[in-house]
């Protein structure tokens, strides 16, 4: 199948004095895996629905390859849709609710099945044909959901929180079934999630939205290691966001006149660890908390805001003997020290 590129041109949409998409534009190459992620609130789902067709923009287009959809009903769009409750036919077994895309497009019942057992066995779910809705997991479900999204090789298909009634371990297995999907199939995917985790290990990637906005689109690790505002430093991970002067050089001298942004992890105990261009920092233990993998320290700078420290339990030597009250120095990489611009909040 041949994917197809999404253009998004100033979408605006509003509910009475509720403005829930704020002149939005984006392009989506054509078999992108691409993460529309932010808090409950930002636009995203509906972004999201505007695109299926659910949701009609007050002004601005939604294009698909050259076609204008922004007024396209729902079923002439040809896009697969897996929404967040999966919506499964719980009267229909696995093999009906697979085919019944297809039937809807009037595909030959011999096709039909042929072309949804493969799906079936796409999705690893062989031998499930002839299940019950009911009788099925959360991971199973999510499964026959998105072979309902495939099964009639749409060249688009969005995905809205489909993971998030799944519990952990299930979830992070979904989230790579997913992406081998895609990238055997070549779709062009919008997937929306609140979870920054999921979006970094799954997307190309990843708009961070608020407040209606696209605040920022890179890749993963663009977005988490340069956010450009504060907004998406703080709502990617465990981020410190440090007013000028804040962190030395080994030197002894401020190592920026700028607003820093240090991730939690990008400290070390060991000046060693942080090679020789490091910064430093210095504060109170005011906690400190051990959480398998890593410690976590709180630290207390004198005249500055609380700092979280997250340090590997393998690089983690003495931590467990370190004590409240107790003056501590820990040190990062000038690379991991970014800047953010102190006029975008």
């Amino acid at each position: 199948m041949k994917s197809l590129p999404i253009t998004i041109d100033s979408v605006r949409k509003a509910y009475g004095s509720y403005v829930a998409l704020d002149d939005v534009s984006l392009d989506v190459q054509a078999g992108e895996f691409l993460t529309l992620l932010g808090p409950s609130g930002s636009g995203k789902t509906t972004l999201l629905m505007a695109l299926a067709g659910f949701v009609r923009p007050d002004s601005g287009k939604l294009l698909l390859g050259d076609r204008d959809i922004t007024r396209l009903a729902p079923n002439k769009r040809d896009i697969g849709i897996v929404f967040q409750n999966y919506a499964l036919f719980p009267h229909m077994n696995v093999l009906a609710n697979v085919e019944y895309p297809l039937a809807l497009r009037k595909t030959p019942k011999a096709e039909a099945r042929k072309r949804a057992l493969d799906t079936l066995a796409r999705v690893k779910l062989e031998g499930l044909s002839e299940r019950n809705i009911a009788a099925l997991s959360g991971g199973q479900r999510q499964r026959v959901a998105l072979a309902r999204a495939i099964v009639f090789e749409p060249r688009v298909m969005l995905m809205d929180e489909p993971l998030s009634a799944l519990d952990r371990n299930l979830r992070e297995t979904m989230q790579y079934e997913i992406r081998r999907l895609h990238d055997d199939l070549g779709i062009t995917t919008i997937y929306v999630t609140h979870d920054q985790r999921e979006a970094l290990t799954m997307s190309d990637r990843v708009a961070v939205m608020n407040s209606g906005r696209i605040q920022q689109i890179d890749t993963p690790q663009r977005i988490y290691d340069c956010p450009s505002t504060r907004f998406v430093a703080q709502f990617m991970g465990e981020a410190n966001i440090l007013a000028p002067g804040s962190v030395r050089t080994i030197g002894g001298g401020d190592a920026s006149h700028e607003t820093l942004m240090i991730r939690a992890e990008s400290f070390h105990l060991d000046a060693k660890l942080a090679g020789p261009d490091a910064v430093a920092l210095e504060g109170m233990l005011h906690a400190k908390a051990f959480r398998g993998e890593n410690w976590l320290l709180t630290l207390a700078p004198e005249g500055g805001q609380e700092v979280l420290v997250c340090i590997p339990s393998a690089l983690a030597g003495g931590c467990a003997e370190l004590a409240t009250g107790q003056r501590v120095t820990v040190y990062a990489s000038a690379a991991k020290v970014h800047a953010i611009p102190g006029a975008i909040a």
